[in-house]
């Protein structure tokens, strides 16, 4: 058996001015690719470890993945994408994709149902398994170009090589002949907040929980992706898929049942945000209270990983004038600053701006650095491989790297954009997170929950507000994620209410959802 394994990862943000050329995959091509995967807890890292039990040979065309940003390249997309056809077109029995669901380039909306056609063209009859992110935009064009599709269960992602796994089962009964796997798909229009797609809480948590328990009696797979809303396609929603034995009906029900739930709680997946102000009181009382370890602040308006351009330093400003002290803060991308502080070297003192250096443009919010004195505390090449349960095994390059140190605060400044995934973004430059009195990272969701800081007994947060921004609809209007939406004043969340203040004024009650034999109209309570 010859197989054909690849992996193509990016999550669009499409209001992010950060950019998404070739290079910012890092592509590993051929032999490289399969270098690159094997080991990792990716889902191409446990296809690749399906392919060694069942003795197949395998095709490796690329291993790309680039941090959240704004719209890929045409001809970074063409040239990745071109690759993996081709490979296929070569002749396999199997072809499995490791892929993120809400990938946009400058002239598509839909980049991995536009891959799965072509994979499907050039291989009418071969299966074809996808993995895909739990923040997946599913279209109908993947749905019907793929046999066999599921996505992780969690979020913090910590699940990504059993995604793989699962897939990758499924596939391998599916060429035994043990299974004829039939998918059903249902997306209500329903625009989640990212803040509520935590599958340890809430709606999300119930949703997935109905998928796990429709498994045990006998789904083959049910997968619930919340959605990427900060893209600007026709349908940026929560998605069920379910896959039964050759039962299409059983999956229908199944698909239909849970999305009715997620519907049902609609009001749950939205987040109501805080005052700034209120947040930093808040951090100092839990710093004052029982407990040990850091209080976390997450600047989750300024996360990379929903294409956050991870140097804005509205929060840290805020934190400084509230009079927080022992704050050790990052990553924040600023390679001017860095470039200014390997040049004075290691214990020189500096007044030089941080931050704040990429305007977003499409929101129209531009705001000036933030103006600190200090000492360069520590250098480092800014690499490190991941030891967490989130991307294991796979190294990180944050290029050159400073601790600069304020007094009141030490900032871990890098020339490159890093989502604080793991301890190694602060261990490779000689800081331990855990002996900050706060620690304030660039992020939505890593917390003390296994990945950046384990071991923290009280977590804070940081909840930036809200701010609708006039923009041009580029798409029919979508049910948001229920009525009454929280406004107020922030930053990267603000593309989150953009897109659903100028997609829908009025709040509607009833939908279609497609069906595979027929459209039923659904009435649902307001």
């Amino acid at each position: 058996m010859r197989f054909v394994i690849a992996r193509l990862n990016h999550e669009t943000n499409t209001f992010s001015p950060v950019p998404t050329p070739l290079e910012a995959f890092e592509p590993h091509w051929g032999q490289g690719a399969l270098e690159a995967a094997r080991g990792t807890r990716t889902a191409m890292g446990a296809f690749l470890d399906l392919a060694d039990e069942l003795g197949a040979q395998v095709s490796t065309p690329v291993f790309a993945w680039a941090n959240p940003s704004g719209p890929v390249d045409d001809a970074a997309y063409q040239q990745i994408t071109d690759c993996i056809v081709d490979a296929v077109a070569r002749g396999c029995d199997a072809v499995l994709l490791d892929l993120h669901g809400a990938l946009v380039t400058v002239t598509r909306d839909d980049g991995e149902g536009e891959l799965l056609e072509r994979v499907r063209a050039v291989a009418p009859g071969v299966p074809i398994a996808v993995a895909l992110d739990l923040h997946g935009n599913v279209t109908q064009r993947m749905v019907e170009n793929a046999d066999i599709i599921v996505s992780f269960k969690t979020y913090p992602h910590v699940d990504m090589y059993e995604a793989g796994a699962h897939a990758g089962l499924l596939l391998a009964r599916m060429l035994a002949g043990e299974i004829r796997p039939v998918m059903a798909w249902r997306r209500p229009p329903l625009m989640t907040h990212t803040l509520r797609s935590a599958t340890d809480q809430g709606a999300m948590r119930h949703a997935v929980e109905a998928a796990r328990d429709a498994e045990q009696e006998g789904l083959l797979g049910v997968s619930v992706l919340v959605g990427f809303s900060l893209a600007d396609i026709p349908a940026p929603c929560l998605s069920v898929i379910a896959i039964a034995d050759g039962d299409r009906a059983k999956a229908e029900a199944c698909a239909e049942r849970i999305a009715r739930q997620a519907w049902g709680e609609r009001r749950n997946f939205c987040y109501q945000s805080e005052p700034l102000a209120d947040s930093m009181r808040r951090a100092r009382e839990q710093a004052s209270g029982p407990g040990s370890g850091p209080v976390l602040l997450l600047d989750h308006g300024d996360n990379c990983m929903s294409g956050g351009t991870c140097d804005d330093m509205e929060v840290l400003r805020a934190a400084l004038a509230g009079g927080l002290e022992d704050i050790l803060v990052g990553p924040v991308c600023d390679p001017q600053a860095v470039a200014e502080l390997v040049a004075a070297g290691r214990g020189a003192h500096v007044v030089l701006p941080i931050g704040n250096k990429r305007a977003l443009d499409k929101l129209g919010i531009s705001r000036a650095p933030l103006v600190l004195e200090g000492t360069v505390r520590n250098l480092s090449d800014g690499r490190f491989i991941v030891t967490g349960p989130t991307y294991t095994g796979q190294p990180m390059d944050m290029g050159r790297t400073v601790v600069f140190d304020t007094g009141a605060a030490r900032l871990v400044l890098t020339e490159r954009i890093q989502e604080p995934l793991d301890v190694g973004v602060f261990a490779c430059v000689g800081e331990d997170p855990g002996q900050a009195s706060y620690l304030l990272l660039k992020s939505r969701m890593y917390r003390a929950d296994g990945t950046i800081a384990r071991g923290v007994r009280r977590p804070g947060r940081n909840l930036l507000g809200l701010q609708p921004v006039s923009i041009q609809p580029r798409a029919a209007p979508r049910i948001p994620a229920g009525r009454g939406h929280p406004l107020g004043s922030g930053m990267m969340h603000a593309t989150e209410q953009a897109i659903i203040v100028r997609r829908l004024a009025v709040f509607v009650v009833a939908l279609s959802w497609s069906r595979s034999r027929a459209r039923t109209r659904l009435a649902l309570g307001p």
